[in-house]
């Protein structure tokens, strides 16, 4: 009898160790090696489930960009890339309680009710919870299979039978494969089956949704090699206290990254939001200091969003630094431009930054509004009234370009913001003429005399 062979793997990234080690050397975290057994690929993977491929000429394969599955959520089509692409595999990842399974739930209810077969597959619910959930929804289209089942085995039976026009796995950490004696959720486990479902998406052309579930520092748990076998990785974006949600393209192998869809969580399931800049500013106090509009770029779509800042004398002998949204590092960097620049001295200063609405902004378009919100929160003075900022600082006091400043204009200007600082660029054209005062600036000098 061949004995078996076992490694170490980590469960929270998937690092492998031929021993135990107390601490992974990749990702840092204590006490998570586990002892797994490791099998012949060839013995333990059935011979069905292979390519068997040929060798061919790019020349002779024939592909279609527009064999696209349309969910009928636009803004989920547009976070995939127009659709959902034949043969694809979209890993879903997100907090507990996000939204992961509803809008999954709502996307199947939208293909059956168009007469195609879908499956949801679920390991963590039965089938009257999925029911229940299902009628406050509104789903109910006869098209619409529910299967609760954790063998892997017979999910790729049962997928086989019925051919379906898309499979959702809630969620991948509770199937299981008796080839591996590990427990589900695993790593060997997860990886294991993960394959295995996307090699028969692959060969059948049917999408699978695979969701995820997140560890405490938002990762997708068991092996991080997971996101690099599937096509295209969608991450929930959210606060519990707001009823927004946003789903957000991290990779996709079969459109533009970084695409976000804006959603809002009702009694019903979740609803687009179509204008996300209106949802974004519907609370903005008016007349309030340390309040600023920045016109950000989240993929290809312009949104406008609020930065606030608060700044006043410190309590303590080490001043605070508090930034919610954007980069800290960010926040020291240009606090010591501004002091340094402008004459605003806020090293003794407690400074707290947040992005309203919980957003998370990393472009260095923002740089200009962080400041801009800073200077008015230290002096007590409010921004002008239908003013939006934008542009990046550099550390000599410098305002630099930045990409897609007509697409951030125009969408200002369809807002009804009337003035807008940006960045004093050379050979810059205005296509379009919009109802907005431009004011081009090329330092940190500048701004406190057109910002007030």
């Amino acid at each position: 009898m061949k004995k078996s062979k076992t490694l170490f793997f980590c469960q929270n990234c998937g690092q492998q160790s031929p021993k135990w080690l107390g601490r992974c050397p990749a990702c840092g975290e204590w006490n998570r090696f586990v002892e797994e057994e490791i099998r012949d690929t060839d013995t333990a993977r059935p011979s069905d489930v292979r390519f068997d491929g040929v060798p061919q000429s790019i020349e002779t394969i024939t592909a279609d960009e527009g064999e696209r599955l349309r969910t009928g959520i636009a803004e989920l089509d547009r976070v995939l890339g127009g659709g959902i692409v034949a043969g694809s595999a979209i890993l879903v990842g997100g907090d507990p309680g996000i939204g992961k399974s509803t809008l999954l739930l709502q996307v199947l209810e939208k293909l059956a009710g168009r007469g195609l077969p879908v499956l949801y597959v679920s390991g963590e619910e039965s089938a009257r919870q999925i029911k229940l959930r299902g009628k406050r929804l509104g789903a109910s289209a006869k098209d619409l299979l529910i299967l609760v089942e954790v063998e892997l085995e017979n999910i790729l039976k049962r997928i086989q039978e019925i051919k379906p026009a898309a499979v959702v796995i809630d969620s991948i950490q509770t199937v299981y494969t008796p080839v591996l004696s590990s427990a589900p959720g695993s790593v060997g486990q997860v990886r294991e089956t993960s394959a295995r479902l996307i090699l028969l998406a692959k060969q059948t052309g049917i999408p699978v949704f695979l969701v995820g579930h997140v560890t405490k520092d938002g990762s997708i748990a068991g092996p991080k090699v997971l996101e690099h076998m599937v096509d295209t990785v969608l991450y929930f974006e959210g606060d519990s206290g707001h009823a927004y949600r946003i789903i957000r393209g991290i990779k996709n192998r079969f459109g533009p990254t970084h695409e976000i869809g804006v959603f809002e969580m009702r009694d019903t399931g979740l609803a687009e939001v179509a204008n996300p800049s209106a949802f974004f500013l519907a609370e903005r106090p008016e007349g309030a200091a340390g309040s600023v509009v920045v016109p950000s770029m989240e993929g290809t779509r312009p949104i406008l969003i609020e930065v606030q800042s608060l700044v006043g004398s410190t309590s303590f002998g080490m001043p605070r630094r508090t930034a919610i949204g954007v980069d800290h590092n960010r926040v020291s960097l240009l606090t010591a431009v501004m002091d340094k620049i402008c004459g605003i001295h806020l090293g003794g200063s407690d400074i707290f930054l947040n992005v309203a609405g919980g957003v998370k902004v990393d472009e260095t378009a923002i740089d200009l509004g962080i400041v801009s919100a800073m200077a008015s929160s230290f002096l007590n003075r409010p921004i002008a009234n239908g003013t939006v900022v934008f542009g990046e600082v550099g550390l000599t006091g410098e305002i630099r370009g930045i990409s897609q400043t007509e697409v951030r204009i125009k969408e200002a200007s369809r807002m009804g913001f009337t003035r807008c600082i940006l960045p004093r660029t050379r050979n810059r054209e205005n296509k379009q003429r919009l109802n907005i005062e431009l004011i081009p600036i090329g330092s940190l000098a500048e701004l406190t005399e057109n910002l007030f």
